[in-house]
């Protein structure tokens, strides 16, 4: 019992000692840095302290650092951290970093929020710890910047659209501003259609899809035409699914090339070619439609995935040729509008969208063809008459030349054979010069035609397209509508007076002009050009004359109808000799006569002449 009573004494000692010891606790005195940790902090004198002015314990001091690790920001390292705006001026954004100041941004860098009041959460990065007044110098493009690249990324992994502004342009497209990093939107991804005012995107904020990232670069590419793609490319299913041809659909110009138009039906892009335009002919689609605008065509054709879809709109309106009149036929007279022109003719608009051609044999009586240029130039307004008329096939042909009268109705009595005449020199053939007499006749002077002295080989050496040439009417064939004509008839034939001045054996004294192989020739005019063989222009004394050498040449050839004269200067002597040689014949036969000699000295005295003759010594 003792025992039992003994224990019980020591454990209400030991419980009363543990309850006066939760009591001290309890009761010990709470230090100001606990009860109020900001206030101390807040008047704590740092200054004094470093200085030396106020000792402090290292219990307190100890206590100051924890407390300054636990409730400040650590301004020595280059986090990103988050603050709130407590103030805003004209120029400065106060921010609240939980640091021992507030720090400062400048209103610059919120350029892109416009919005920005007092109780905003911004994220900054320290850029200057401290200046002068004692704040802290904080930068929200630099806490952008790094926290952006994350979000840029994730944007990019994962498909999210990010808000973004437009700073200004730049060559082939614009600057964005996205999370702070300056990112590139091409021209081609700011809408699905063609931009033509890239001013009207500045200063404003838009929707992007982050597309492309270059982590060595530093260069993001974002696109604003991508997030609407999806939308139409619904629609452009949906619009494709339907299509059919004869179907008139609405649409609206999206762009307007030399060739054509496109129209956006709404997700899905068709071509108008220039020819389905206007039932008339264009020189440029802007002649028929304008950008933007709205109008309803139909669809002409399209391939088998309906990606290239061919449009028309001229098709909405009737055929002008079904609204020709029927009172309309050959014959009849038309003006029109040259619009086309082309070598063999030009096309006459004799109503809108209705064209006849006219051929250029059609221009002009003339059976010297020339280019339709010659004659008409677009745009000119002229008559002409409809020749044949296809309204089956529309093709109608027209006449210019019918409207006035063939010059060879009375072609016999203008111009009858042996009449003299002036015409233009036209054009040249191998044989002959063409020369018009007037519009519409046109006569051919052979080349043997031109020249009664002259030997010509091409009638260019003879004159010039344009020439003016005297000619005289040689052949008349009505039927077949040729003249023709000669030039060297119209003056007489110099040649009938030189058959008498340049007859056989006449002499003549000219001037070595030439040196060829076979001989030389020699002019003895402008006309008479003779030729010497080569055995002919040995002289007296066995040697040859030479070129610029002057002698007498008798004729021994000459040939009107070739223009052919062939001279000698050898020829003049040797007659003199022949004379000389008859002359001894019928002395020595005289003399013979008288003495009468034998029958070996006739002989021997005929053979020396003979020789003499001969030339031999």
């Amino acid at each position: 019992m003792a025992e039992k009573a003994n224990q019980a004494e020591v454990e209400a000692t030991e419980a009363q000692a543990v309850e006066a010891t939760e009591t001290q606790k309890v009761e010990a005195p709470v230090s100001e840095a606990q009860a109020n940790p900001e206030k101390f902090l807040k008047e704590f004198n740092w200054h004094n302290y470093q200085e030396g002015i106020d000792e402090v314990e290292d219990s307190q001091l100890l206590e100051f650092e924890k407390l300054v690790a636990a409730n400040f920001v650590d301004t020595l390292d280059d986090e990103v951290v988050e603050g709130i705006v407590i103030h805003l001026t004209d120029r400065d954004a106060i921010i609240d970093i939980n640091a021992k100041s507030e720090g400062v941004i400048s209103l610059n860098e919120f350029r892109y929020n416009p919005n920005l009041k007092v109780g905003d959460k911004v994220e900054v990065l320290i850029d200057v710890r401290e200046d002068a007044t004692g704040q802290l110098i904080l930068s929200h493009r630099k806490a952008r910047v790094i926290k952006a690249w994350d979000r840029v990324n994730a944007a990019h992994d994962n498909g999210e659209i990010v808000n973004g502004f437009v700073k200004c342009r730049t060559k082939g497209g614009m600057i964005v501003d996205v999370f702070g990093i300056e990112a590139f939107l091409p021209g081609s991804q700011i809408d699905v259609k063609p931009i033509r005012d890239y001013d009207q995107y500045v200063n404003k904020t838009m929707e992007f899809k982050v597309v492309k990232i270059n982590h060595e670069f530093k260069n993001v590419v974002v696109s604003h035409k991508a997030l609407i793609e999806a939308d139409i490319e619904e629609q452009k299913k949906e619009i494709i699914g339907q299509l059919e041809k004869g179907q008139v659909l609405e649409g609206v110009v999206k762009n307007i090339t030399s060739y054509g138009v496109f129209i956006d039906l709404g997700g899905v892009d068709g071509l108008i070619h220039i020819t389905d335009l206007s039932w008339s002919r264009i020189n440029h689609p802007n002649e028929i439609v304008e950008l933007d605008q709205k109008l309803n065509v139909v669809i002409l054709d399209f391939d088998e995935d309906k990606s290239r879809i061919q449009l028309g709109l001229k098709q909405l309106s009737k055929h002008p040729w079904d609204a020709l009149g029927e009172e309309v036929k050959v014959g009849d007279r038309v003006k029109g509008k040259v619009v086309v022109i082309a070598d063999y003719g030009a096309f006459i608009e004799v109503a809108d969208g209705v064209e006849g051609l006219i051929h250029v044999s059609e221009m002009s009586w003339s059976t010297h063809l020339r280019s339709a240029q010659d004659f008409v130039t677009v745009g000119d307004e002229i008559e002409a008459q409809i020749l044949t008329l296809d309204r089956e096939d529309r093709k109608m042909s027209l006449g210019i030349k019918q409207l006035s009268q063939d010059p060879w109705t009375d072609i016999t009595s203008k111009y009858p054979v042996g009449s003299n005449h002036s015409g233009i020199v036209r054009n040249f053939t191998n044989f002959g010069v063409f020369v018009e007499l007037e519009e519409g006749i046109d006569g051919l002077i052979y080349i043997s035609d031109l020249s009664w002295t002259k030997k010509i080989k091409h009638p260019s050496e003879f004159c010039n397209v344009g020439d003016t040439l005297d000619v005289v009417v040689l052949e008349l064939d009505v039927e077949g509508r040729k003249l023709s004509l000669g030039h060297k008839q119209t003056t007489d034939n110099p040649w009938d007076k030189y058959e008498t001045e340049f007859a056989l054996d006449t002499v003549h004294t000219a001037e070595i002009a030439d040196v060829v192989d076979k001989g030389a020739t020699i002019e003895f005019n402008e006309d008479i050009v003779a030729f010497v063989p080569s055995r002919h222009l040995e002289k007296e004394d066995g040697k040859k004359l030479k070129k610029g050498d002057s002698a007498e040449f008798k004729i021994i050839e000459f040939n009107k109808e070739f223009k052919r004269v062939v001279a000698s200067h050898t020829a003049i002597f040797r007659a003199e000799e022949a004379a000389n040689v008859k002359a001894a014949v019928k002395k020595q036969e005289a003399q013979a006569s008288e003495a009468k000699p034998t029958l070996g000295d006739a002989n021997d005295a005929l053979q020396a002449l003979k020789d003499k003759m001969d030339g031999k010594k």
